[in-house]
Protein backbone atom coordinates (compact mmCIF):
# COMPACT_ATOMS: atom_id res chain seq x y z
CA UNK A 1 0.00 0.00 0.00
CA UNK A 2 2.50 2.26 0.66
CA UNK A 3 4.34 1.75 -2.67
CA UNK A 4 1.16 2.29 -4.41
CA UNK A 5 0.72 5.54 -2.37
CA UNK A 6 4.03 6.91 -3.52
CA UNK A 7 3.57 5.59 -7.63
CA UNK A 8 0.58 7.66 -7.13
CA UNK A 9 1.81 11.04 -6.10
CA UNK A 10 4.93 10.53 -8.70
CA UNK A 11 2.30 9.83 -11.44
CA UNK A 12 0.57 12.60 -10.58
CA UNK A 13 3.65 15.05 -10.04
CA UNK A 14 4.90 14.33 -13.38
CA UNK A 15 1.29 14.52 -15.15
CA UNK A 16 1.02 17.67 -13.34
CA UNK A 17 4.30 18.75 -15.45
CA UNK A 18 3.54 16.66 -18.49
CA UNK A 19 0.01 18.99 -19.12
CA UNK A 20 1.27 22.42 -17.14
CA UNK A 21 -0.50 25.46 -19.13
CA UNK A 22 2.72 27.69 -19.51
CA UNK A 23 0.38 29.77 -21.74
CA UNK A 24 -1.92 30.61 -18.78
CA UNK A 25 0.49 31.79 -16.36
CA UNK A 26 0.42 35.18 -15.90
CA UNK A 27 3.94 35.69 -14.98
CA UNK A 28 7.32 35.43 -17.51
CA UNK A 29 10.88 35.26 -15.00
CA UNK A 30 12.94 32.37 -13.62
CA UNK A 31 9.98 31.33 -11.42
CA UNK A 32 8.32 30.43 -15.39
CA UNK A 33 11.40 29.45 -16.28
CA UNK A 34 11.77 26.32 -13.80
CA UNK A 35 8.88 25.53 -14.56
CA UNK A 36 9.14 25.96 -18.31
CA UNK A 37 12.49 23.71 -18.17
CA UNK A 38 10.45 20.52 -15.55
CA UNK A 39 7.52 20.61 -18.17
CA UNK A 40 10.15 19.98 -20.99
CA UNK A 41 12.06 17.31 -18.99
CA UNK A 42 8.81 15.96 -18.11
CA UNK A 43 7.51 15.58 -22.12
CA UNK A 44 11.14 14.97 -23.13
CA UNK A 45 13.50 12.40 -21.44
CA UNK A 46 11.09 10.52 -18.47
CA UNK A 47 9.14 8.12 -20.66
CA UNK A 48 11.48 6.71 -22.99
CA UNK A 49 14.81 7.87 -21.52
CA UNK A 50 14.32 7.28 -17.69
CA UNK A 51 12.05 4.59 -17.32
CA UNK A 52 13.91 2.11 -19.23
CA UNK A 53 17.00 3.04 -17.55
CA UNK A 54 15.48 2.40 -14.22
CA UNK A 55 14.86 -0.43 -15.30
CA UNK A 56 18.18 -1.02 -16.29
CA UNK A 57 20.05 0.12 -13.44
CA UNK A 58 17.35 -2.10 -11.11
CA UNK A 59 18.45 -4.92 -13.43
CA UNK A 60 22.14 -4.26 -12.90
CA UNK A 61 21.67 -4.40 -9.43
CA UNK A 62 19.95 -7.75 -9.04
CA UNK A 63 21.20 -9.77 -11.94
CA UNK A 64 24.90 -9.12 -11.36
CA UNK A 65 26.55 -9.71 -8.61
CA UNK A 66 29.12 -6.89 -7.37
CA UNK A 67 31.04 -9.75 -6.53
CA UNK A 68 31.76 -11.33 -10.08
CA UNK A 69 33.10 -7.48 -10.31
CA UNK A 70 35.50 -7.49 -7.37
CA UNK A 71 37.14 -10.14 -7.90
CA UNK A 72 38.41 -9.55 -11.12
CA UNK A 73 40.12 -6.83 -9.62
CA UNK A 74 41.50 -8.25 -6.34
CA UNK A 75 45.00 -8.31 -5.22
CA UNK A 76 45.62 -11.66 -7.14
CA UNK A 77 44.18 -11.00 -10.48
CA UNK A 78 46.29 -9.89 -13.85
CA UNK A 79 46.61 -6.14 -14.05
CA UNK A 80 45.22 -5.86 -17.37
CA UNK A 81 42.24 -7.49 -16.65
CA UNK A 82 41.97 -5.87 -12.80
CA UNK A 83 42.33 -2.43 -15.11
CA UNK A 84 39.87 -2.97 -17.86
CA UNK A 85 37.42 -4.58 -15.59
CA UNK A 86 37.60 -1.59 -13.07
CA UNK A 87 37.31 1.12 -15.93
CA UNK A 88 33.99 -0.12 -17.13
CA UNK A 89 32.12 -1.07 -13.78
CA UNK A 90 30.59 1.77 -13.54
CA UNK A 91 28.70 1.22 -16.60
CA UNK A 92 27.67 -2.71 -14.99
CA UNK A 93 27.27 -1.68 -11.50
CA UNK A 94 25.29 1.42 -12.17
CA UNK A 95 26.21 3.17 -8.56
CA UNK A 96 26.13 6.83 -7.66
CA UNK A 97 29.14 8.79 -5.95
CA UNK A 98 27.54 8.10 -2.61
CA UNK A 99 27.26 3.98 -3.21
CA UNK A 100 30.29 3.43 -4.82
CA UNK A 101 31.83 4.83 -1.65
CA UNK A 102 31.41 1.77 0.57
CA UNK A 103 31.99 -0.47 -2.38
CA UNK A 104 35.12 0.88 -2.56
CA UNK A 105 36.36 0.62 1.34
CA UNK A 106 35.11 -2.92 1.14
CA UNK A 107 37.27 -4.10 -1.64
CA UNK A 108 40.19 -2.19 -0.92
CA UNK A 109 40.21 -3.28 2.88
CA UNK A 110 39.69 -7.11 1.50
CA UNK A 111 42.37 -6.72 -1.10
CA UNK A 112 42.06 -4.87 -4.27
CA UNK A 113 45.61 -3.02 -5.44
CA UNK A 114 45.45 0.45 -4.95
CA UNK A 115 45.42 1.23 -8.76
CA UNK A 116 42.46 -0.77 -9.70
CA UNK A 117 40.52 0.37 -6.67
CA UNK A 118 41.16 3.97 -7.70
CA UNK A 119 40.21 2.76 -10.87
CA UNK A 120 36.96 1.53 -9.71
CA UNK A 121 36.07 4.52 -7.36
CA UNK A 122 36.55 6.49 -10.19
CA UNK A 123 34.84 4.53 -12.86
CA UNK A 124 31.90 4.21 -10.72
CA UNK A 125 29.80 6.89 -10.79
CA UNK A 126 31.62 8.77 -13.99
CA UNK A 127 30.17 5.77 -16.47
CA UNK A 128 26.75 5.42 -14.72
CA UNK A 129 24.67 4.11 -17.33
CA UNK A 130 22.17 6.43 -16.40
CA UNK A 131 24.01 8.77 -16.12
CA UNK A 132 25.96 8.82 -19.84
CA UNK A 133 22.66 7.96 -21.71
CA UNK A 134 21.28 11.13 -19.89
CA UNK A 135 23.93 13.12 -21.05
CA UNK A 136 23.82 12.10 -24.84
CA UNK A 137 20.13 12.77 -24.79
CA UNK A 138 20.08 16.29 -23.89
CA UNK A 139 23.21 17.44 -24.32
CA UNK A 140 23.88 15.69 -27.06
CA UNK A 141 26.23 13.14 -28.38
CA UNK A 142 29.30 14.25 -28.45
CA UNK A 143 29.20 14.91 -24.88
CA UNK A 144 27.70 12.08 -24.09
CA UNK A 145 30.34 10.28 -26.16
CA UNK A 146 33.30 12.71 -24.96
CA UNK A 147 32.06 11.58 -21.46
CA UNK A 148 32.24 8.08 -22.05
CA UNK A 149 35.43 7.66 -23.44
CA UNK A 150 37.26 10.43 -20.92
CA UNK A 151 35.82 8.71 -18.37
CA UNK A 152 37.27 5.17 -18.61
CA UNK A 153 40.90 6.65 -19.74
CA UNK A 154 40.50 8.78 -16.88
CA UNK A 155 40.17 5.67 -14.67
CA UNK A 156 42.74 3.61 -15.86
CA UNK A 157 45.12 6.71 -16.20
CA UNK A 158 44.44 7.88 -12.53
CA UNK A 159 44.27 4.25 -11.42
CA UNK A 160 47.74 3.39 -12.68
CA UNK A 161 49.58 6.68 -11.79
CA UNK A 162 48.27 5.80 -8.37
CA UNK A 163 49.51 2.60 -7.96
CA UNK A 164 52.93 3.91 -9.44
CA UNK A 165 53.78 6.54 -6.81
CA UNK A 166 52.67 4.67 -3.84
CA UNK A 167 53.85 1.48 -4.83
CA UNK A 168 56.21 0.88 -2.44
CA UNK A 169 53.40 1.54 0.23
CA UNK A 170 51.45 -1.07 -1.90
CA UNK A 171 53.85 -3.74 -1.66
CA UNK A 172 54.47 -3.29 2.01
CA UNK A 173 50.51 -3.37 2.84
CA UNK A 174 50.04 -6.75 0.68
CA UNK A 175 53.11 -8.39 2.13
CA UNK A 176 51.56 -7.86 5.51
CA UNK A 177 47.89 -8.63 5.00
CA UNK A 178 45.30 -11.59 4.42
CA UNK A 179 43.59 -10.92 1.40
CA UNK A 180 41.24 -13.47 -0.23
CA UNK A 181 38.22 -13.28 -2.94
CA UNK A 182 35.65 -15.52 -2.48
CA UNK A 183 34.08 -18.04 -5.47
CA UNK A 184 30.97 -17.13 -6.60
CA UNK A 185 28.22 -19.05 -7.46
CA UNK A 186 26.38 -18.92 -11.17
CA UNK A 187 22.55 -18.89 -11.20
CA UNK A 188 22.08 -18.16 -15.02
CA UNK A 189 24.55 -18.91 -17.80
CA UNK A 190 25.90 -15.72 -18.83
CA UNK A 191 24.73 -15.81 -22.04
CA UNK A 192 21.07 -15.49 -21.28
CA UNK A 193 21.67 -12.29 -19.29
CA UNK A 194 23.73 -11.11 -22.15
CA UNK A 195 20.95 -11.06 -24.40
CA UNK A 196 18.56 -9.97 -21.52
CA UNK A 197 20.31 -6.87 -21.31
CA UNK A 198 21.23 -6.29 -25.02
CA UNK A 199 17.51 -6.05 -25.50
CA UNK A 200 17.09 -3.53 -23.39
CA UNK A 201 19.89 -1.25 -24.11
CA UNK A 202 18.53 -1.68 -28.03
CA UNK A 203 15.22 -0.58 -26.79
CA UNK A 204 16.33 2.06 -25.12
CA UNK A 205 18.78 3.47 -28.07
CA UNK A 206 16.49 3.15 -30.92
CA UNK A 207 13.20 4.52 -28.45
CA UNK A 208 15.58 7.58 -28.25
CA UNK A 209 16.84 7.86 -31.68
CA UNK A 210 16.22 11.49 -32.24
CA UNK A 211 14.74 12.74 -35.70
CA UNK A 212 17.68 13.88 -38.48
CA UNK A 213 17.56 16.83 -39.74
CA UNK A 214 15.01 16.61 -43.37
CA UNK A 215 17.99 16.63 -45.31
CA UNK A 216 19.37 13.76 -43.93
CA UNK A 217 18.75 10.65 -45.92
CA UNK A 218 21.17 8.39 -45.14
CA UNK A 219 21.84 5.15 -42.64
CA UNK A 220 20.71 7.78 -39.53
CA UNK A 221 17.52 9.06 -41.53
CA UNK A 222 16.68 4.84 -42.67
CA UNK A 223 17.22 4.28 -38.55
CA UNK A 224 14.62 6.96 -37.43
CA UNK A 225 12.37 5.61 -39.85
CA UNK A 226 12.37 2.03 -38.77
CA UNK A 227 13.13 2.99 -34.96
CA UNK A 228 9.69 1.53 -33.65
CA UNK A 229 9.68 -1.72 -35.71
CA UNK A 230 13.13 -2.31 -33.84
CA UNK A 231 12.48 -1.05 -30.62
CA UNK A 232 8.66 -3.44 -30.67
CA UNK A 233 10.77 -6.12 -31.81
CA UNK A 234 13.24 -6.02 -28.88
CA UNK A 235 9.99 -5.34 -26.36
CA UNK A 236 8.17 -8.83 -27.32
CA UNK A 237 11.77 -10.69 -27.54
CA UNK A 238 11.95 -9.46 -24.11
CA UNK A 239 8.52 -9.99 -22.98
CA UNK A 240 9.62 -13.73 -23.97
CA UNK A 241 12.62 -14.00 -22.04
CA UNK A 242 11.25 -12.70 -18.75
CA UNK A 243 8.54 -15.35 -19.18
CA UNK A 244 10.84 -17.81 -19.80
CA UNK A 245 13.86 -17.42 -18.38
CA UNK A 246 12.43 -15.56 -14.87
CA UNK A 247 10.86 -16.33 -11.78
CA UNK A 248 8.58 -14.23 -10.17
CA UNK A 249 10.17 -13.85 -7.22
CA UNK A 250 13.22 -12.24 -9.57
CA UNK A 251 11.13 -10.12 -11.57
CA UNK A 252 9.93 -8.70 -8.14
CA UNK A 253 13.07 -7.91 -7.36
CA UNK A 254 13.77 -6.58 -10.44
CA UNK A 255 10.90 -4.25 -10.11
CA UNK A 256 11.21 -3.24 -6.53
CA UNK A 257 15.24 -2.06 -7.66
CA UNK A 258 14.07 -0.38 -10.17
CA UNK A 259 11.51 1.56 -8.21
CA UNK A 260 13.88 2.24 -5.88
CA UNK A 261 16.25 4.16 -8.16
CA UNK A 262 13.28 5.72 -9.50
CA UNK A 263 12.39 7.08 -6.10
CA UNK A 264 15.97 8.06 -5.42
CA UNK A 265 16.63 10.12 -8.31
CA UNK A 266 13.55 11.34 -9.39
CA UNK A 267 12.67 13.78 -6.53
CA UNK A 268 16.49 14.90 -6.93
CA UNK A 269 16.33 15.43 -10.70
CA UNK A 270 13.47 17.42 -10.54
CA UNK A 271 14.82 19.59 -7.69
CA UNK A 272 17.54 19.79 -9.92
CA UNK A 273 15.98 20.99 -12.78
CA UNK A 274 14.15 23.48 -10.95
CA UNK A 275 16.48 25.08 -9.42
CA UNK A 276 18.97 25.19 -13.00
CA UNK A 277 15.63 26.79 -14.18
CA UNK A 278 15.35 29.59 -12.05
CA UNK A 279 19.07 29.96 -11.78
CA UNK A 280 19.94 29.60 -15.43
CA UNK A 281 16.98 29.77 -17.45
CA UNK A 282 16.39 27.31 -20.90
CA UNK A 283 18.59 28.02 -23.98
CA UNK A 284 17.99 31.52 -25.47
CA UNK A 285 16.03 32.39 -21.91
CA UNK A 286 17.65 33.70 -18.77
CA UNK A 287 17.10 32.93 -15.09
CA UNK A 288 18.24 35.00 -12.73
CA UNK A 289 22.36 34.79 -13.16
CA UNK A 290 22.74 36.83 -16.23
CA UNK A 291 24.28 34.74 -19.12
CA UNK A 292 27.43 37.39 -19.32
CA UNK A 293 28.40 36.66 -15.56
CA UNK A 294 28.40 32.70 -16.98
CA UNK A 295 30.35 33.84 -20.26
CA UNK A 296 33.22 35.70 -17.86
CA UNK A 297 33.63 32.55 -15.88
CA UNK A 298 33.47 29.30 -17.83
CA UNK A 299 32.63 30.94 -21.68
CA UNK A 300 35.14 30.23 -24.30
CA UNK A 301 37.89 27.61 -24.14
CA UNK A 302 40.81 29.24 -21.82
CA UNK A 303 42.98 27.43 -19.23
CA UNK A 304 41.19 29.41 -16.78
CA UNK A 305 37.68 28.52 -17.55
CA UNK A 306 38.61 24.93 -17.95
CA UNK A 307 40.01 24.82 -14.69
CA UNK A 308 37.39 26.45 -12.78
CA UNK A 309 35.32 24.17 -13.49
CA UNK A 310 37.23 21.81 -12.96
CA UNK A 311 37.60 22.97 -8.87
CA UNK A 312 34.23 23.81 -9.52
CA UNK A 313 32.72 19.82 -10.32
CA UNK A 314 35.03 18.26 -7.62
CA UNK A 315 34.45 20.27 -4.74
CA UNK A 316 30.33 20.55 -5.55
CA UNK A 317 27.75 17.39 -4.84
CA UNK A 318 26.12 16.58 -7.92
CA UNK A 319 23.34 14.13 -6.86
CA UNK A 320 22.68 11.70 -9.84
CA UNK A 321 22.29 13.01 -13.03
CA UNK A 322 21.56 16.82 -11.40
CA UNK A 323 24.62 17.76 -13.03
CA UNK A 324 23.09 17.39 -16.30
CA UNK A 325 20.14 19.85 -16.27
CA UNK A 326 22.61 21.92 -14.54
CA UNK A 327 24.96 21.77 -17.17
CA UNK A 328 22.33 22.41 -19.96
CA UNK A 329 21.79 26.08 -18.22
CA UNK A 330 25.69 26.96 -18.38
CA UNK A 331 25.63 26.07 -21.84
CA UNK A 332 22.36 27.80 -22.39
CA UNK A 333 23.70 30.98 -20.50
CA UNK A 334 27.46 30.67 -22.14
CA UNK A 335 29.15 28.05 -21.03
CA UNK A 336 31.93 26.71 -23.70
CA UNK A 337 31.87 22.90 -24.61
CA UNK A 338 35.19 22.69 -22.85
CA UNK A 339 34.62 23.67 -19.67
CA UNK A 340 31.34 21.84 -19.82
CA UNK A 341 32.83 18.81 -20.43
CA UNK A 342 35.39 19.23 -17.36
CA UNK A 343 33.09 19.87 -14.86
CA UNK A 344 31.66 16.09 -15.93
CA UNK A 345 34.76 14.48 -15.65
CA UNK A 346 35.21 16.27 -12.40
CA UNK A 347 32.11 16.57 -11.05
CA UNK A 348 29.97 13.03 -10.57
CA UNK A 349 34.03 11.35 -9.49
CA UNK A 350 34.09 13.88 -6.52
CA UNK A 351 32.46 16.18 -3.99
CA UNK A 352 33.57 17.77 -0.68
CA UNK A 353 31.95 14.73 1.38
CA UNK A 354 33.58 12.17 -0.80
CA UNK A 355 37.16 13.27 -0.45
CA UNK A 356 36.65 13.15 3.43
CA UNK A 357 35.37 9.73 2.98
CA UNK A 358 37.83 8.47 0.63
CA UNK A 359 40.20 10.20 3.32
CA UNK A 360 39.65 7.82 5.51
CA UNK A 361 40.14 4.63 3.90
CA UNK A 362 43.35 5.92 1.72
CA UNK A 363 44.81 8.28 4.03
CA UNK A 364 45.35 12.28 3.32
CA UNK A 365 48.34 12.18 0.47
CA UNK A 366 46.71 9.58 -1.59
CA UNK A 367 43.25 11.69 -1.42
CA UNK A 368 45.02 15.40 -2.01
CA UNK A 369 47.05 12.96 -4.98
CA UNK A 370 43.74 11.82 -6.22
CA UNK A 371 41.78 15.27 -6.14
CA UNK A 372 44.92 16.92 -8.02
CA UNK A 373 44.56 14.24 -11.11
CA UNK A 374 41.12 14.63 -11.47
CA UNK A 375 41.19 18.13 -11.23
CA UNK A 376 44.53 18.20 -14.26
CA UNK A 377 43.31 15.58 -16.57
CA UNK A 378 39.64 17.21 -16.37
CA UNK A 379 41.19 20.66 -17.22
CA UNK A 380 43.82 19.23 -19.72
CA UNK A 381 40.88 17.28 -21.52
CA UNK A 382 38.52 20.17 -21.54
CA UNK A 383 40.82 22.45 -23.11
CA UNK A 384 41.57 19.33 -26.05
CA UNK A 385 37.67 18.89 -26.01
CA UNK A 386 37.21 22.55 -26.82
CA UNK A 387 39.90 22.89 -29.49
CA UNK A 388 38.13 19.15 -31.36
CA UNK A 389 34.49 20.34 -30.77
CA UNK A 390 34.47 24.19 -32.14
Amino acid sequence: MKNLNKFIIVTAVFLGFYYLPLSLLPFRNPAFEALALAKWYAREHVLLCLVPAFFIAGAISVFISQAAVIKYFGAQAKKILAYSVASVSGSILAVCSCTVLPLFSGIYKRGAGLGPAIAFLYSGPAINVLAIIFTAKVLGWELGLARAIGAVVFSVVIGFLMHLIFIKEEIKRHAEGNFSIPEEEVSRPLWKNAIYFASMIVILVFANWTKPDSQDTGIWANIYHFKWVVTSFFAIALALMLIKWFKKDELKKWVNSSWEFALQILPLLLLGVLVAGFLLGRVGHEGIIPAVFVERLVGGNSLFANFFASIFGAFMYFATLTEVPILQGLIGAGMGKGPALALLLAGPALSLPSMLVIRSVIGTKKTIVYIFLVVVMATISGILFGIIAK
